[in-house]
């Protein structure tokens, strides 16, 4: 599974790649205002950082318009990934530019039906928003389990990409479910090292090793 980081803020995704186990980035109109920067200008700087596809959301809520800014958001660099929302007029646009060989991440999606349609429309890449749906009393997950089903049915190559993951239960429950990419903030990943047990057994190890190797005289 590849791991996206949910954000747009540089420092948090400077810290992730770092790491060296960071494949993407997923970004939508609030995750940019928060950051305060023109959607185009900060694109490039989170370009520059990770290496690999980097979602950019249009704003437009009609399909031609989402078409033009679609093509310009495009244009900013090779790994950017048109986002849209899963509307009519946001499928209308997915499939215009799906035929144009753009890729497309169709995002807002909280139904099976709904993941259909961004399929055959060409969608790159569909956005089933999981914490959403635990939010309102369904369980976000089984939508994961009955996407990896239906595309594989029907040979969609269509990327399933698990949204609003808030936990580590989140990732890994997504990753046993068959999503090929989860996305999530910063903090879930940084939560995703955390264990006890290896807490504990690196201390007694360096407690072992410091008790031979700095408490016996040097001989000569």
């Amino acid at each position: 599974m590849k791991f996206f980081l949910d954000t747009a803020n540089l420092d948090e995704l400077k810290k992730g790649a770092a790491w060296g186990i960071v494949d993407g980035v997923t970004t939508n109109p609030s995750l940019i205002a928060k950051e305060g920067r023109p959607i185009a200008h900060q694109i490039r700087l989170i370009c520059d950082i990770v290496d690999g596809d980097i979602s950019a959301e249009v704003v437009a809520t009609e399909a031609k318009e989402m078409i033009r800014e679609g093509r310009e958001l495009a244009r900013l660099h090779k790994n950017v990934v048109v986002k849209c929302p899963l509307t009519r007029e946001g499928i209308k646009a997915t499939a215009a530019l799906s035929k144009e060989g753009l890729r497309v991440n169709v995002t807002l999606c909280f139904s099976a039906g709904q993941a259909l349609l961004a399929a055959k429309a060409g969608a790159y890449i569909i956005s089933p928003f999981v914490g959403r749906l635990d939010d309102i009393g369904w369980t976000g997950m089984d939508l994961i389990r009955s996407l990896t089903t239906i595309y594989k049915n029907y040979g969609f190559k269509t990327q399933i990409l698990a949204a609003s993951l808030r936990s580590p239960t989140h990732v890994i429950d997504a990753a046993m479910a068959g999503a090929h990419i989860g996305t999530m903030p910063f903090k879930v990943l940084d939560m995703l090292f955390n264990h006890p047990l290896t807490d504990k057994g690196l201390e007694q190890f360096l407690k072992d090793y410091n008790k031979v190797f700095q408490e016996t005289p040097v001989a000569g």
